[in-house]
């Protein structure tokens, strides 16, 4: 009878550890390796990340405007723009069709803020002084943009994008 139990012990501890192995897996399987979060998906952690209420939502017309890219280059953005004319406040997460458009897209927003730092230089030192501590970078096939009080706290959260 001793042994019959034995086996049992060691099957259910079989059991038991297949269900852990299999649980852990499910736990890292939402996102393939490699796999790009939507931009929305991005935007969505930064507004849990910062407060942008105070901020307007822009459209793809406001998007081609303001960095003179092509629309159709564009697989999806997420655009917020400061609710004044008197404010910097801006925040883009454009996902471009092809990585090798991000940084020509990066170096169009380049333009954008020597537009903005001759704009608010000597009429609004404070708005000024966030344009000059932007956060411009890319990764893979997007580009991000911030100018903000909460640049930082919005990097933190593009970064934390694509991780588990």
């Amino acid at each position: 009878m001793k042994p019959y139990r034995q086996e049992i012990w060691k099957y259910f501890v079989f059991l038991f550890m297949s269900a852990v192995v299999i649980g852990a897996l499910a736990g890292c399987s939402g996102k393939q390796a490699g796999e790009e979060p939507s931009a929305a998906a991005v935007g969505e952690r930064i507004h849990q990340a910062v407060n942008l209420d105070e901020m307007k939502q822009g459209d793809i017309k406001k998007l081609v405007k303001l960095y003179h890219i092509e629309a159709d280059e564009v697989e999806d953005f997420m655009l917020y723009t400061a609710a004044s004319n008197v404010k910097a406040d801006e925040l883009a997460i454009i996902k471009v069709k092809d990585a090798d458009q991000a940084e020509r897209v990066k170096q169009n927003i380049l333009q954008r803020i020597d537009a903005q730092t001759v704009k608010f230089k000597d009429y609004r030192p404070e708005e000024y002084f966030l344009i000059e501590k932007h956060v411009l970078k890319t990764k893979g096939r997007f580009v991000f943009f911030a100018v903000s009080k909460e640049a930082a706290q919005m990097e933190a959260a593009f970064d934390s994008a694509w991780q588990h």
